[in-house]
């Protein structure tokens, strides 16, 4: 399941960042709902709040070495809490989603705008929350092969 959960993410991000390519890309920005939600096209060539500009190869190299360490956690690691598998499910297909755009591109194409928050994508949103529902996991377990209450 962990895998379905990673693919879907990746599948959803990709076709939406498709999509902003070939359509938002030469206007630059929709109105959804006004003053609140936009579709802006951006592109990022840093990380979140676009810190660490044109460092290409350092995301490439280290999104490689989480996804790895998460994988060889996956397979070794059967009986953790449920939030804990899916929330490393979000995190590697929403940064396998941002690799692609890095290694195609040469940067991530964010365009989701709340306007009070850097413009982010699915991608973005999966990890954050993946990694709340670690933090979660952590704060509520005394240890991470306890069952489900």
């Amino acid at each position: 399941m962990n895998y379905i959960i990673s693919f879907i993410v990746l599948l959803l991000d990709q076709v939406s960042k498709i999509l902003a390519l070939n359509y938002l890309k030469e206007i630059g920005e929709i109105p959804i709902i006004k003053n609140f939600l936009y579709f802006t096209y951006v592109e990022n060539r840093g990380a979140a709040f676009g810190i660490l500009q044109n460092q290409k190869w350092f995301f490439v190299i280290m999104t490689f070495a989480v996804v790895g360490f998460i994988i060889i956690y996956f397979t070794k690691n059967k009986d953790y809490p449920k939030p804990m598998m899916i929330g490393l499910s979000l995190i590697v297909g929403g940064a396998i989603g941002n690799l692609i755009d890095r290694v195609l591109y040469g940067f991530v194409v964010d365009f989701i705008d709340f306007r009070v928050w850097p413009v982010f994508n699915i991608a973005d949103s999966a990890i954050v929350i993946g990694q709340i529902l670690i933090v979660y996991v952590i704060l509520k377990y005394d240890r991470l092969n306890q069952k489900e209450m």
